[in-house]
């Protein structure tokens, strides 16, 4: 009974801040309308209302994924408490691609592999290296690959490998394709698995795929199988993705939490409307929906999300279960994270091309809700523009004195400090039911604010249609970036401070609507603090 009315009460908060973020829309919309005369002032206050209405449009979604996964709490599908009965034990196939991946990375990932209790498994390391790349030191690669054909041997692992093409999503594909029959050119599967019959006749019902640096528990199996088995039309289900290194790097920290932040409610509310994308690792996929879409989407970098649409599209439906049963390593410098965060915004940010594309083609192909949760997960990565132009525009007011509607505030306090307290509120009680506190989740957030430019270039690019490389995240140690790789940052920092330093002389000169200059220059500290802890995560081995 209790829990019943903490629900409701919940969700009646919920719908509040639903309410407060229309509210502050329509409120700041107004302003903008009545204020905005001259073009510079019309383009300024235009940028920044795209840049609100972003923030409240994903603030909204995020409440919404909140409230479908309350709504489906009464009849959950599919959670660690109603996993069924698994009764047979189809052939699993455990699947890695890697590309130059450190040795004792691989050689623990592999032993987690051997160590999986699942009984019908057969485990493939699909070797992804380039040993003909140019500028590489043919002895070394040669010493590689000898090393792994010996840790294959080694530990009973069947090894891939074919001329490279199309990254990891190239390299599933023909795995796959040499699985069944279809003629991949130069393509050699050795088996060193110790079991009857050839791997190359098995007809695996499942595959799971795994990053390198992924360490599955050994029972990690068992539940997907048993979901799988239960609901056919389930093309894959995901589950979370869980830093190892969490607590001895700030960067990897800080990036996994704010892992944590997608792969609890969001992730929770999306599969409650059979809305889930595949994220690459730690996801078991039905083989026959692989072959049903024609494999991996080889066009982007994001391959697993973009295979997701394919997915949904074609009929299949996905799912979520929250429960880590695998542990990884998170990029452990800005550089690794800048990295990986690139890639990822621009195949993100590539596919929306590919999803509006789609919507036009056929609406009614999917449910609006999962529209909705393609459009919301494609803009994602636009939040680098929009911190940018929340952090200028107080600039802007404070040197120039435009948007010129900012030097009338109290509007905008009765309608922002709802919204803000309300929102603020409800994130960090839900977050703080998956035991995640305030502390914790402010350096999540202050290290994708920092990362701003490189959503920005990454966005830029893809919208360009740049489709980018496969990179892997570098593992296993960090280096501090030299000061200059860090001039957009530190740079806005400065012009932030400064402006903060001439709003204070105006003030106390009286040059200027006291409350408004007060308000902007608030602003201007607010984000220096922010673009200043960017020092914080440059010396990521530093305590704290």
């Amino acid at each position: 009974m209790a829990n019943i009315k903490r629900t409701k009460i919940f969700t009646l908060a919920l719908a509040a801040a639903m309410l407060s973020i229309f509210l502050y829309l329509m409120a700041r919309t107004t302003l903008f309308v009545i204020s905005a005369q001259l073009w510079q002032e019309i383009a300024v206050g235009g940028l920044l209302l795209l840049a609100e209405g972003f923030t409240m449009l994903h603030a909204f979604g995020y409440f919404l994924n909140i409230y479908h996964g309350l709504a489906a709490a009464d009849a959950p599908r599919i959670t660690r408490d109603t996993v069924p009965e698994l009764e047979t034990y189809p052939p699993v196939a455990i699947v890695v691609a890697s590309y130059k991946e450190p040795l004792d990375v691989l050689e623990d990932t592999l032993t987690c592999f051997y160590n999986l209790t699942y009984p019908n498994k057969h485990i493939y390391f699909l070797d992804d290296t380039r040993y003909d790349k140019p500028g590489e030191d043919p002895r070394q690669m040669a010493e590689y690959r000898a090393s792994i054909d010996e840790l294959c041997q080694r530990i009973g692992v069947n090894l891939f490998r074919r001329p490279w093409r199309g990254a990891k999503a190239g390299m599933i594909n023909d795995f796959l394709d040499h699985l069944e029959g279809k003629p991949v050119a130069e393509a050699v599967l050795t088996s060193f698995e110790e079991r009857a019959g050839n791997p190359e006749e098995e007809a695996e019902r499942y595959v799971i795929v795994f990053d390198a640096d992924m360490n599955p528990l050994p029972d990690f199996v068992e539940p997907l199988v048993a979901f799988m088995e239960k609901y056919p039309k389930l093309a894959f289900i995901q589950t979370p993705q869980y830093y190892s290194n969490f607590e001895a790097n700030l960067v990897a920290k800080a990036a996994g939490l704010q892992q944590a932040v997608f792969y609890e409610y969001i992730c929770e509310g999306k599969s409650a409307q059979d809305a889930m994308f595949c994220c690459g690792t730690n996801v078991i996929l039905r083989r026959q929906a692989l072959l049903d879409v024609g494999g991996f989407d080889e066009t982007s970098v994001t391959e697993d999300f973009a295979t997701s649409l394919r997915f949904h599209i074609g009929g299949w439906s996905s799912a979520y279960l929250n429960k880590v049963c695998a542990f990884g390593m998170g990029p452990e410098d800005l550089g690794g994270y800048f990295k990986q965060q690139f890639r990822w915004a621009l195949g993100t940010v590539g596919l929306l091309r590919s999803i509006g594309r789609e919507f036009l083609r056929g609406p009614s192909r999917l449910p609006a809700a999962k529209w909705w949760e393609y459009f919301l997960s494609g803009t994602h990565y636009f939040v680098g523009w929009v911190f940018f132009i929340m952090a200028i525009c107080p600039v802007l007011y404070l040197f120039t004195d435009m948007p010129s509607y900012f030097a009338q505030p109290e509007l905008y306090f009765l309608f922002f400090l709802p919204y803000i307290i309300l929102t603020g509120t409800i994130f960090l009680y839900s977050m703080s039911q998956r035991k995640y506190g305030f502390r914790e989740l402010a350096q999540g957030i202050l290290l994708q604010a920092v990362s701003f430019p490189v959503y920005m270039k990454a966005s830029l690019l893809a919208l360009l249609g740049v489709r980018g490389s496969f990179g892997i995240t570098p593992k296993g140690g960090s280096t501090s970036l030299p000061m200059y790789r860090l001039w957009p940052q530190l740079g806005l920092a400065l012009v932030c401070l400064a402006a903060f330093t001439w709003g204070m002389l105006r003030a106390f000169h009286g040059d200027g609507p006291l409350m408004a200059l007060l308000t902007n220059s608030a602003w201007c500290l607010y984000h220096f603090g922010i673009l200043a802890s960017t020092l914080h995560f440059n010396f990521p081995e530093v305590g704290e």
